[in-house]
């Protein structure tokens, strides 16, 4: 491994790579004050676990209410293998990008180059590696990817809080929440998600066992079908939000960047990955046997589920943790915009704030026409995903590499168990080969053909994706006997006539429980 550098010990051989502390990093001397303590524990993140933290939480957030869907649309046997399968492979290209970044870092820094002012992206790695027009293409997946990323977070928001207080329809709670998001601004970089990325990953960590234990609790619904998989443009339209699930490595570098040693990243997407596994698969597994074929028509899990005092709990904790997934998908388009307009080493975060604001406007449109929970994940997977996070890491990998140079010169060889460069080579040809065809192709035909049915079905700016009809005043009126008490196709749970009040809380219908 290599050695931590302030920058001064620049000519070092090959095997070291320089770390680069950032400047508040470096005033590790002198008297540590209460404030600077507590800065430090929530604040200045930037060990191996921060990263870990950072890659888990970024990976899982809302995509565990529409794992339940895609099994619906996959059957439960290729829902588990598609999981397994890219989360391995999304570790795979999630090492490649970590190689590369730590390659042209070290090159740039042989140059007497100082990056502690200025946060390093995918695209520069690409171009210093590769060239503009690698860079370009790299820029342009990357943005499209994180800018939708950020829409589905939004997206999420007002889908999720709907089933606490439905008074207002999802679009108004979308341009509620558009402004929430929006304080993202203040976040400097990944470097200051310390507090946000442990929290999320404990929010996520609850959700997942929330839905599972409550399925498994709720028993089977009556009358409940496994039919899936029936289409091919539903079955490959499963795959692809799972290709999007384990995907979320578009913002490796940066949290890479964020770390005062990078070199320790290389494993730490794999045992992220790893921790993810055991909260999607218990979760959509059960979810899905509890309740069948009704989760094609119900993209987000909470929609089947009753209402209780739980379930509030988890909807509130998905509703922060999106909050802090809309920055994680952000962050890196603000240092874009911010580059673009000559302000990334501007030292005051005012400054910077104001001067991204911009940047969440577009995201807060795109979310208001396309609500479409669940099949916006797949068409975003197979067009962006595919390219961003799998495709080109894995093509610039075998590019930068290819001469016998630049592989006896390489700050990283490949390990040992891949059959190093060869097997490399061929992991490499394999991931583009599949994603290209199935990811890309398949994926992509599929999940434009659902997008485009829900477009016909709902509607562009449509003011409620996925809710209940609205009840009339005489269903008030005449509530319904008990035994019309489960009707497991709403997303609700109806309550027989009125009830002490540990009993209405825990079943009665939602339209008492506007906030």
């Amino acid at each position: 491994m290599g050695t931590i550098t302030n920058g001064n010990e620049l000519d070092k051989p090959v095997e070291t790579v320089v770390g680069g502390r950032y400047i508040e990093m470096e005033q590790d001397g002198g008297q540590k004050t209460v404030k600077s303590r507590l800065s430090g524990l929530l604040w200045h993140g930037g060990s191996a676990y921060d990263a870990w933290f950072s890659c888990a939480s970024n990976q899982v957030a809302q995509v565990l209410l529409t794992l339940p869907y895609s099994f619906s649309q996959l059957g439960i046997m290729s829902g588990i293998m598609f999981q397994l399968f890219y989360g391995i492979m999304g570790s795979w290209t999630a090492y490649l990008i970590s190689i590369l970044y730590l390659e042209y870092r070290t090159r740039k820094e042989r140059e007497k180059t100082d990056f502690r002012n200025h946060v390093i992206q995918w695209f520069e790695v690409l171009d210093g590696l590769l060239g503009k027009h690698w860079r370009n293409v790299g820029l342009a997946f990357n943005c499209t990817f994180l800018l939708f990323g950020s829409v589905i977070q939004l997206i999420a928001c007002a889908s999720n809080i709907y089933y606490i207080n439905d008074k207002l329809d999802k679009r108004t709670w979308t341009y509620i929440f558009g402004a929430c998001c929006a304080t993202t601004v203040f976040i400097p970089s990944f470097h200051n998600y310390r507090i946000w990325s442990f929290l999320g990953l404990v929010m996520t960590t609850y959700t997942a066992w929330y839905l599972t234990i409550a399925s498994l609790l709720h028993g089977q619904m009556e009358g409940v079908k496994h039919s899936g998989p029936t289409k091919m443009v539903l079955y490959f339209t499963g795959a692809t939000n799972i290709l999007y699930t384990f995907g979320g490595h578009a913002v490796t570098v940066e949290i890479m960047h964020a770390m005062w040693r990078p070199q320790k990243f290389k494993a730490i997407y794999l045992i992220a990955t790893l921790y993810v596994l055991t909260l999607t698969l218990p979760s959509a597994t059960s979810v899905y046997w509890a309740f069948g074929d009704a989760l094609l028509t119900h993209s987000n899990a909470f929609a089947l589920l009753p209402r209780n005092a739980f379930r509030d709990v988890a909807v509130v904790l998905m509703l922060i943790h999106q909050f802090i997934t809309f920055g994680f998908a952000c962050t890196p388009l603000y240092f874009v915009w911010e580059k673009f307009i000559g302000l990334h080493d501007c030292k005051s975060m005012c400054k910077r704030a104001a001067a991204r604001l911009p940047v969440v406007i577009p995201i807060w449109f795109l979310a208001i026409i396309f609500p479409f929970f669940g099949p916006i994940n797949s068409a975003v997977g197979s067009l962006l995903v595919s390219f961003t996070v799998y495709i080109i890491p894995a093509l610039a990998h075998m590019v930068t590499f290819r001469s016998a140079h630049a592989r006896e010169n390489a700050v990283e060889q490949p390990p040992k168990f891949t059959g190093r460069w060869i097997g490399a080579y061929l992991i490499n040809a394999f991931v583009v080969a599949w994603v290209l065809v199935v990811g890309f192709g398949f994926g992509g035909w599929a999940s434009m053909t659902n997008f485009v049915h829900q477009i016909n079905t709902f509607g562009l700016f449509t003011k409620c994706y996925q809710c209940p009809p609205a009840l009339s005043p005489s269903t008030f009126a005449n509530p319904p006997l008990p035994n019309n008490v489960h009707n497991f196709t709403s997303p609700f749970t109806l309550a027989p006539a009125p009830a002490p009040a540990p009993v209405s809380f825990f079943l009665n219908h939602h339209h008492h429980h506007g906030n």
